[in-house]
């Protein structure tokens, strides 16, 4: 069991598995989220004070998200998109900013993510990164969160999933054939 989303460079979740929604909910639910409900990864770490609630760690969080941003800037020096979100962030975040000025671009693919979700507490999670290969010059990665087997994390994603699964059900339509 896999929670798995799409993040374009700009760090916004274009796509997800419920599971990953259930798991990042407090980034959906966020006033951070655009008006479609998308969250934008940065504009949640930095402009939203319930996530250095739900990161534990959560200054690496930030570091590695603005590493982030700093290298999808020199990929698109052009993107309008990505020159206001950075603008935005560097006007209302003092810790954007010290991370924006670091210069880093050092990207990790895989490691650990410490969460603490409201509803299910503490997860312990490994995450792999992959790019995904798409036309032009456009980046978006697919991202994994995993919970080792037997862990209390694992139980814990695993009560996710079977809310994300409940809430999925009650969701669709019914259909009469």
């Amino acid at each position: 069991m896999s929670s798995a989303f799409v993040r374009n460079g700009r760090t916004d979740v274009v796509a997800g598995n419920p599971l990953a929604r259930a798991l990042l909910a407090p980034m959906f639910d966020s006033a951070t989220a655009d008006r479609r409900g998308r969250p934008n990864l940065a504009r949640y770490i930095f402009l939203d004070p319930g996530a250095r609630d739900f990161f534990v760690d959560w200054d690496a969080a930030g570091a590695a998200t603005a590493a982030l941003l700093r290298a999808e800037a020199g990929r698109e020096p052009r993107d309008r998109a990505l020159r206001e979100l950075v603008g935005e962030l560097s006007t209302l975040s003092p810790e954007f900013r010290g991370h924006w000025a670091a210069h880093d671009v050092l990207m990790r693919h895989d490691g650990v993510k410490r969460l603490r979700h409201p509803e299910v507490g503490h997860l312990d999670l490994t995450f792999q990164s992959l790019d995904l290969p798409l036309s032009g010059r456009a980046v978006h990665d697919l991202i994994i969160y995993t919970a080792e087997p037997g862990t209390a994390s694992e139980d814990r994603l695993k009560l996710l999933a079977s809310w994300a699964a409940t809430r999925s059900r009650t969701a669709e339509p019914t259909r009469h054939t």
